[in-house]
């Protein structure tokens, strides 16, 4: 499909399952792929990443007392930044994926203190690459720090909650306006970190029959979000959904949802 621009994770709780042993196989092989595709990266970092459950501690670090937790997730900090930090490829880091969201997921932990603590490891250690956080929710305004180089938003149309399916009321131009009022409030920009482009159902994807799977993706719907998303503005706009689009391929034998991205493209 022609995709050279990535966001890969370095998730705690895979690769140091037991204090002190790191295995980053899987993703030096990822990033390995990527570099030699001309691609570029950008690297989340910190105990809340992207997926289920959104906080990926080791199960060893969350019998240690806080403070020891902190230390230690400092420590894979570093080990992960050092690790990495001299590939061309990977053109940003991400602090966290909506770490303040408290609304989503399990062993969340939303201490600012311990954020800004690692916006400082990062700033130490790799200060010429640029940092991303994602905002937390739709509306609210990034004041209090940690601040990164530049900030990332959701954008999502439909997603299944408290039993039912939900559409966005929140119209394109607010995302816009929210932009221009946090670069005015902190000289930061703000792009797309997060374009829905796969289904949010009640179950996981390969859970759901593809008539569910359709109620919140299908192509009609994945044109809007994209058509919506260019409005705004906000380049880069990142889509989320690529592993469903193959999957789906491969098990529905549906390739018009991978060639409707791909001509969304131009």
């Amino acid at each position: 499909m022609e995709f050279r621009r990535f966001r890969l994770m370095s998730y705690w709780n895979e690769h140091e399952k037991n204090p002190g042993e790191f295995d980053f196989s899987a993703l030096d092989q990822q990033i390995t792929l990527i570099e030699k595709s001309s691609g570029e990266i950008s690297l989340c970092l910190g105990a809340r990443q992207p997926r289920w459950p959104e906080s990926h501690w080791p199960d060893w670090a969350l019998k240690l007392p806080q403070e020891e937790r902190y230390e230690a997730l400092y420590a894979y900090i570093k080990v992960v930044i050092s690790r990495y930090q001299n590939k061309k490829c990977i053109v940003s880091y991400q602090l966290e994926n909506e770490a303040l969201n408290r609304s989503f997921g399990k062993n969340g932990d939303f201490n600012r203190s311990r954020l800004r603590k690692e916006r400082r490891i990062i700033a130490e250690l790799d200060p010429l690459t640029p940092l991303v956080m994602s905002t937390s929710n739709t509306y609210g305004l990034p004041i209090l720090p940690p601040r990164p180089d530049v900030f990332g938003c959701t954008f999502y149309g439909v997603q299944h909650k408290k039993g039912a399916y939900s559409h966005s009321k929140i119209p394109w131009w607010w995302y816009w306006l929210r932009a221009k009022i946090i670069q005015a409030m902190t000289n930061r920009s703000m792009f797309i970190h997060e374009l829905q482009a796969e289904p949010w159902g009640p179950k996981a994807i390969w859970e759901m029959s593809r008539k569910e799977q359709d109620k919140s993706m299908n192509l009609t719907q994945l044109e809007r979000n994209i058509t919506l998303a260019k409005k705004t503005k906000l380049y880069p706009i990142d889509l989320w959904g690529g592993e469903w689009w193959y999957w789906r391929s491969k098990n529905y034998n549906d390739t018009l949802i991978t060639k409707t991205v791909k001509k969304s493209l131009t």
